[in-house]
């Protein structure tokens, strides 16, 4: 049986099908969730310690560390990890043309 390929665009989120907005949104989300993760994990935290480090409530780091990306801002996010003392530093760019 063969195998069937498809272009990605780069962005997983975009390929599932949501806009170009909410993709590119939701790809921020799930980046920065991913920094706060490896934070937990580098440094070897409870969820109760995260959370105190973060400023939330371990609820809050239960659903960060389940993956819950609907349940976050991009400015909570960003909050949590300026309390983590970590810098974000956003870029953009101009989107390429898609044929």
């Amino acid at each position: 049986m063969a195998t069937k390929f498809h272009r990605t665009v780069g962005n997983v989120f975009a390929d599932l099908g949501f806009s170009a907005a909410e993709a590119e949104n939701l790809k921020v989300r799930a980046d920065l969730m991913g920094r706060l993760r490896k934070v937990i994990e580098t440094r070897e935290l409870t969820q109760a310690q995260a959370a105190r480090l973060f400023g939330v409530s371990q609820p809050r780091v239960s659903d960060l560390t389940r993956g819950k990306i609907g349940r976050f801002s991009v400015d909570t996010l960003i909050e949590m990890l300026g309390h983590a003392g970590i810098e974000v530093h956003v870029t953009t760019r101009a989107r390429r043309k898609v044929a």
